[in-house]
């Protein structure tokens, strides 16, 4: 029995439409997932919206359940959060987390979706991928008990870092950003929040997550002799220049990546990629999350609201998307 399905696809750089499809039957070990929301990733997306995925990084920069190809017709995503309504007993009506694009029902392997738990809900859930990013960047930044730290870049990414980071004992965190109005997302996570121009600097530790060119700079200025800057921003087709002359060298300063496609080394050997969601959809017991989501649409909207959320029109952190019955 086929079963009907309508999935988000990037037609070309700029331009989205909606697509019909029908559903086989799940085959033994898979699950068919009815979508509840989605999260727009604004760094990634926006990105792959607008074509500006490098051709060296197309392969590299596939999500998980992708159908297509870079710069389109692709079909991109991987913020999902739904209801198992066929496959094993122990996951029938289960909500879960799954790395799969915006689609009102789709059918994955079992092991590619992780129960959310009691503790949090759908629409908070959306933002596990997001999380599972911070955690990650924090395994490879390694911050220790006291330590000074900047997170310069208040967007989805850096807020949630800078929340796992309030959690750390006697730290002192600040959340960095150019626009004021994201001293109300720090104040929801319980971190302080400054102006570029303000920040405290000598710092053991700076996060980076603004994608800017002047970010960057910024970061490196805020560093301690010895600090380092981790390097969460992801630029595409862009290139940026740095002040690598200056104090860079005499002032031994480290600037280090991260990327969530590889789990940290630090943890490699002890952690499995669903070991890290698991850990991250259990941090979103915590309701100041909810920060974090600052605008909602309905799934049919989408071609219409995506190119807003690329050009700027629709600011804010994490666009979370509904689906009806």
């Amino acid at each position: 029995m086929k079963r009907a399905a309508r999935a988000f696809w990037l037609r070309s750089p700029g331009h989205g439409e909606i697509r019909d499809l029908l559903l086989p039957e799940p085959a033994d070990g898979e699950v068919m997932v009815r979508t509840l929301c989605s999260g727009v990733s604004r760094g990634t997306e926006t990105l792959v919206f607008r074509g500006g995925v490098p051709e060296s990084q197309h392969s590299s920069m596939r999500a998980p359940f992708q159908e297509g190809d870079f710069p389109g017709p692709v079909k991109y995503g991987y913020l999902n959060v739904g209801l198992v309504e066929e496959g094993p007993p122990h996951l029938l009506g289960r909500t879960v987390f799954c790395l799969y694009p915006h689609q009102t029902r789709y059918i994955v392997p079992a092991s590619a979706v992780t129960p959310v738990p009691d503790t949090v809900p759908a629409e908070r859930a959306v933002l596990a991928g997001t999380v599972e990013t911070a955690v990650n960047a924090l395994w490879d930044a390694a911050p220790m008990i006291g330590d000074r730290i900047a997170v310069v870049g208040g967007g989805m990414v850096g807020a949630c870092v800078a929340a796992l980071l309030a959690r750390y004992p006697a730290v002192r965190v600040q959340l960095v950003d150019a626009d004021p109005a994201r001293a109300g997302i720090a104040r929801a996570l319980g971190v302080d929040f400054t102006l570029p121009g303000d920040a405290a600097d000598d710092c053991d530790l700076v996060v980076h997550a603004s994608a800017t060119e002047d970010g960057l700079a910024r970061s490196l200025e805020l560093l301690a002799p010895e600090g380092t800057v981790l390097e969460m921003s992801w630029y595409g087709d862009r290139r940026i220049s740095l002040p690598l002359g200056e104090a860079f060298h005499s002032r031994r300063l480290i600037l280090r990546s991260s990327q969530v496609g590889a789990v940290s080394p630090a943890r490699r050997s002890r952690r499995t990629f669903a070991d890290r969601l698991a850990l991250a959809l259990g941090l979103l017991a915590d309701p100041a999350f909810d920060a974090l989501v600052t605008g909602t649409c309905a799934f049919e909207e989408l071609p219409e609201v995506l190119p807003r959320i690329a050009a700027g029109d629709l600011p804010g952190l994490c666009h979370r998307v509904l689906y009806g019955a």
